[in-house]
């Protein structure tokens, strides 16, 4: 198997995807401003690590956008943000350095990972999230297209990233979902029929996390690139409450953190996004807080 692509070097690139069309509560938007003011850049130099933010790319606002297709609402123009994402990703590698993307709500990750497959070919993820993200416009409940970005990722939307291949992005055997607990039936359907590795909070609450995570990051690692999405609404509202779509029963504070510690451990990270962070339903932004320690434990921060 040949190593994966990871990010070894001292350079990082921070990209601001202020996009709030895939889902329907307004805020998510502010999400990266909400992050680098608890201090991400800093937090980051403090590691030892060459930051550069590049700032946010470009995205229509709802009250200009136009819904289109109701099962997938506001989809051209989600797609052509995400193009800008693909692109920005795509230039942060070609310079050696991990791209941290800052959303926005979770359909950013068609954009990072087209991004990475035109980089580096087909590659493992690590998806936590409370929700699999992985219905198809014909199975959504909502038509918003945050619950679709894995669906799409995996070949099973018919969406495409302009100037970028078409997916699959990633491998499914390399796909694992960690924190899951709000499944709809199109997605537990999508789940079985391409044999994901999904790792519910039952599975976690009896295995525990150390050893769901070091299962995960197994079946993500190998050729190309292995990339985390962390959606912030994995965690228990009590320690995450600016999330749009919370949901109890959560990951802690202290289980979010090592799940993060033992991917920098393994040494494979390739790129990381954080997203759903809401500061309009956040408590002193405590959530925005959360997601910079959370991206500082995935790239090397540690207690001693």
């Amino acid at each position: 198997m040949e190593q994966t692509h990871a990010a070894h070097g001292k350079k990082v690139g921070i990209i601001g995807a202020a996009l709030d069309l895939g889902q329907s509560r307004r805020g998510v938007d502010m999400g990266p401003s909400a992050i680098r003011y608890s201090g991400l850049e800093q937090r980051l130099v403090g590691l030892g690590l060459e930051v550069s933010d590049e700032g946010d790319v470009i995205v229509e606002i709802p009250e200009i956008a136009h819904v289109e297709n109701p099962h997938a609402r506001y989809l051209p123009t989600i797609l052509a943000a995400c193009s800008q994402i693909a692109a920005r990703v795509k230039k942060e590698l070609e310079n050696d350095s991990t791209p941290i993307v800052l959303g926005g709500d979770h359909s950013i990750a068609m954009g990072t990972l087209a991004g990475l497959h035109q980089a580096f070919g087909t590659g493992g993820l690590v998806w936590v999230d409370a929700h699999g993200d992985m219905n198809r416009p014909e199975t959504s409940p909502s038509g918003n297209v945050h619950g679709m970005p894995l669906a799409a990722a995996l070949g099973a939307c018919d969406f495409e990233v302009q100037g970028f291949a078409p997916s699959p992005w990633v491998d499914p055997e390399r796909v694992a979902l960690v924190g899951t607990r709000d499944l709809d039936q199109g997605e537990k359907d999508l789940v079985r029929e391409r044999g994901i590795h999904a790792f519910t909070m039952t599975d976690i609450d009896r295995r525990g996390i150390a050893a769901i995570m070091r299962e995960a990051i197994e079946i993500a690692e190998g050729d190309g690139f292995f990339h985390v999405s962390f959606d912030v609404d994995s965690c228990d509202p009590e320690i995450a409450p600016g999330v749009g779509t919370p949901v109890m029963g959560g990951l802690s504070y202290r289980e979010a953190h090592l799940a993060m510690e033992l991917v920098a451990e393994r040494g494979v990270l390739t790129s990381m996004e954080v997203v759903e962070v809401n500061p309009i339903l956040d408590v002193r932004n405590v959530t925005g807080s959360l997601a910079v320690e959370l991206v500082a434990s995935a790239m090397g921060a540690t207690i001693l």
